[in-house]
Parts: C-alpha cells; structure tokens; sequence
C-alpha cells in the first residue's frame, strides 16, 4: 500500500512519524512524504532529541534510532508538494503531530486541508495522532465521528510544567487541541489517564486508540506503536 504522511519543514514529533514509518515499512507498505515545497528536507523538534528540558520529555531511545534510519530514507528528502498531492495515488494517509511553533505551518495550511478532505471522501483509511486531528478538524471532515486527540489535561500539565524555562513551546495555538476538535463537532474521548509510561514494541498496556470505520486516531507520542499497528490492520482488512 501507498501511505501519504505529510509534514511540515520542521518541529513535529520524532515518535509519531518514526515509528508509523519505522512499522509501515517492515509491513511492505510505501510511505510518501510530503512537505509544503516538493523536495524539502523536513527536520524535527530538535528538543525531542535531546531532550526538552534538563535532557527530559524527548523521544525514547529506540524512537530515536528510527528517525535516524528515517533520516537515511531517499523518500525523506525526494517529497511531494502539498499542492501537487493526487489522493487517489495512495491507499492511506496518517497525520502526525507535535507542539512546537514549526508544526503550525502545516496545521493551518488551507492547501493540505483541501487535500485531505479530498483524500477523506474517498473513504480510505486515515490516522491522525495528537495534534493531527486539528487537520482534520479544520479540513472540516470530523463532525460526528468519534476520536480522540492530545487531551487537554495532558497538554495543560505539559505546558503549566514548563512555561517558567520555555514560554509557550508546548501551546502550538490558543485554543487547546481537544477543544478545537470538540468544536468541529466530533464526539471526543479522552481514554484511561495517561502518565508518564508509554506503550512500546512489546507492550500496549498504555496506549489507545479510537477506531471509527476507516477513521484511527491516538493522544500523544505514547501511544505511536499501537497506532501503527492498528493502522496497518485498516490498510489490510
């Protein structure tokens, strides 16, 4: 299957586009890159790799070691303009997140919104994870549907956790992503509360997900492997 996982220049979240990318690919599935000029090289939260505050709250190790494979990916630099998108070339499309001021780029773009409400009516599987909903939301396809995103408790201890050293680096808009969700008229669910464990490889205990026909969307990067998983479940059922 072809997967389309578009992104900004920079800023989004290491786990939520490496490991999807890192699992996708060992399925056999293509994923395409996208980024708002074709051929750009996006980076990521360079904070999640080193981490975002006294060297914690960044990507897990193993996280890491795939966007450094991802990095090797012709794919990752070789990517298609949002506006040169065909959806009806791909089987898939995953809408990846992170907080950092680079992210709104894509978030507000009304190009990609265009484009992936054009993929949504097609009725093919779409993830969203995190802040990725917001697309959704403003591509104006959520109403209705059941979802979850980044909660808003999640993103309002992150943020009050660490305003003092980096301002608003966790408030990508004013508005908080769950609210904007609810606002577009989708019926949100928040899951088990979610602290600081992880879902991994080996262990979704802690992770979640909310599946909604051809719809999958999960809360935050603790939740990447079971969303990638299930995500490949949607493509080959």
């Amino acid at each position: 299957m072809r997967i389309l996982m578009p992104l900004p220049d920079h800023d989004f979240d290491v786990t939520e586009v490496a490991v999807p990318w890192r699992l996708l690919t060992d399925a056999g599935h293509q994923v395409v890159f996208s980024t708002e000029r074709a051929g750009t090289r996006p980076a990521a939260d360079p904070r999640l790799l080193t981490g975002v505050i006294f060297g914690q709250l960044g990507a897990e190790p193993e996280p890491k070691r795939f966007y450094q494979e991802l990095e090797a990916d012709p794919g990752f630099v070789g990517t298609v303009a949002w506006e040169a998108i065909e959806p009806s070339e791909y089987d898939g499309l995953v809408l990846a997140g992170g907080h950092a001021p680079g992210m709104r780029q894509y978030l507000g773009s009304e190009v990609l919104h265009a484009k992936v409400a054009d993929f949504w009516r097609l009725e093919r599987p779409v993830g969203s994870i995190c802040h990725g909903p917001i697309v959704l939301a403003r591509a104006g396809v959520l109403a209705g549907r059941r979802t979850t995103c980044l909660p808003k408790y999640m993103e309002r201890m992150a943020y009050y956790g660490t305003a003092w050293k980096l301002g608003r680096y966790y408030r990508t808009y004013p508005l908080y992503v769950e609210d904007e969700v609810r606002q577009a008229g989708a019926r949100f669910e928040r899951g088990p509360f979610a602290g600081s464990a992880r879902g991994t490889a080996t262990d979704d205990g802690p992770a979640f997900t909310v599946q909604d026909g051809n719809y999958l969307s999960a809360r935050w990067p603790g939740d990447a492997y079971l969303f990638a998983r299930r995500f490949d479940q949607l493509l080959t059922t």
